[in-house]
């Protein structure tokens, strides 16, 4: 019988809290990310009010420099530690995939400096279209159609950009580029990219529609990734018949493998948490897990560099967190984490390498505390142990240390 009917796992993603061990092993803009700290630096240069996280525990994380703003709790109300990342990346689908139980050996590529000619010219031998050179680096993706799209209905040609993530993107106009054109060029390109020196975790179509200067993406997003290279704690749910709740990018992110309900994309955090409490309210999730990623952090302010955009991103979910709180039972389980670090203080504007907060709270706890010092996969590991499902190839059980 499980210990918790139901689990769910919120992603905040890229909330890193402090530099791993091996951070020096990563640069960032040719500087180490020996000294990144997400949550430590904008603490520090722009404060932060987290009340209900810190309730949990998050200020009790052992750290060596405690967190600026968010005090430590003397009797918090659930467990609290950070986990360390084993897996060779700093990427989205790297860290989701170690938090689900593998170790990625061989990290997938990223391209700063944008693609090689070689991929660039296969796509416009097969769709018959130019690639927009100048677009082709990391870009914000309403930022390259701002900047091009205006070319692109002129000429026809193709936006093609990526990011600190290991992706392929194509921006096309609908009325310029139809749909079903756009999915075949994506479709070629992701044919292209599944090994080395471009295995890429995910091509995306980023249809847009609108007039320069009023240019908006659509709902017609499609995402072709890769499945995981091995069997998940995800997938030992699904064989076993239990419910896996995916809301938000987790289904792109695990190419739908073990997950059984996808409850769709965001839109922006608070609907990620909209629909995150609709489907604990679900009169037919009675059991199983639900995993959520909530996005914004990364994508509209980590990248970004603006700590102060990301310090109010993390208000807006810790001001929210009761909510999803009230929605839980009394046999639920709640951990909050993240995949990695995007410290918006630090040069560059990639992901940094460092540990993950986690916070686990659920109405039935007796007790509070540190858990110790673990590492990503032991997530996975206590999910399976709390279903009776055998986990996947690594991480260690903490379910013993949650009462």
């Amino acid at each position: 019988m499980s210990k918790f009917k139901r689990m769910h796992l919120v992603v905040l993603d890229s909330v890193g809290i402090g530099a791993a061990p091996d951070a020096n092993n990563f640069v960032n803009a040719g500087v180490p990310d020996g000294a990144s700290d997400t949550l430590g630096h904008i603490s520090k240069t722009v404060g932060l009010n987290v009340p209900n996280m810190a309730k949990i525990g998050l200020g009790n994380i052992p750290r060596e420099v405690p967190l600026k703003t968010v005090p430590a709790e003397s009797n918090p109300t659930g467990y609290a530690t950070k986990l360390q990342e084993v897996s060779l990346g700093k990427d989205t689908m790297t860290g989701h995939w170690e938090i689900m139980g593998l170790n990625i050996t061989e990290p997938f590529d990223t391209f700063w400096n944008g693609f090689p000619e070689e991929i660039l010219t296969k796509i416009e031998e097969f769709s018959g279209r130019k690639v927009i050179r100048e677009a082709n680096k990391p870009y914000s993706g309403t930022a390259v159609i701002d900047d091009f799209g205006p070319r692109q209905m002129e000429t026809g040609e193709l936006i093609i950009y990526t990011s600190a993530d290991p992706v392929l993107q194509i921006a096309a106009h609908e009325d310029i580029i139809p749909l079903d054109e756009l999915y075949r060029i994506c479709e070629y390109a992701r044919s292209i990219t599944l090994e080395r020196p471009a295995l890429l975790g995910r091509i995306i179509a980023r249809p847009y529609v609108g007039e320069p200067g009023n240019f908006t993406r659509t709902a017609n997003r499609r995402d072709l990734a890769v499945s995981p290279f091995a069997p998940t704690v995800l997938d030992k749910l699904n064989e076993a018949g239990i419910d896996t709740y995916a809301v938000g990018k987790i289904n792109d992110i695990f190419n739908g493998a073990g997950i059984n309900h996808d409850m769709g994309h965001n839109k922006s955090n608070s609907h990620g948490m909209d629909t995150l409490i609709k489907t604990m309210g679900l009169p037919e999730f009675q059991e199983g897990f639900s995993f959520t990623n909530l996005v914004d952090f990364d994508a509209l302010y980590g990248h970004r560099r603006n700590a102060h955009g990301y310090r109010d991103c993390l208000h807006e979910f810790d001001e929210r967190l009761p909510e999803i709180i009230a929605a839980m039972r009394e046999d639920d389980l709640l951990m909050i984490t993240a995949d990695h670090g995007n410290d918006p203080t630090y040069a560059g504007t990639d992901h940094t390498r460092e540990y993950i907060p986690f916070l686990a709270y659920s109405p039935s706890f007796k007790g509070s505390g540190l858990i110790p010092v673990g590492h990503f996969a032991d997530i996975s590991a206590t999910v399976a142990e709390n279903f009776g499902v055998e986990k996947a190839m690594i991480g260690e059980s903490f379910l013993d240390k949650l009462v």
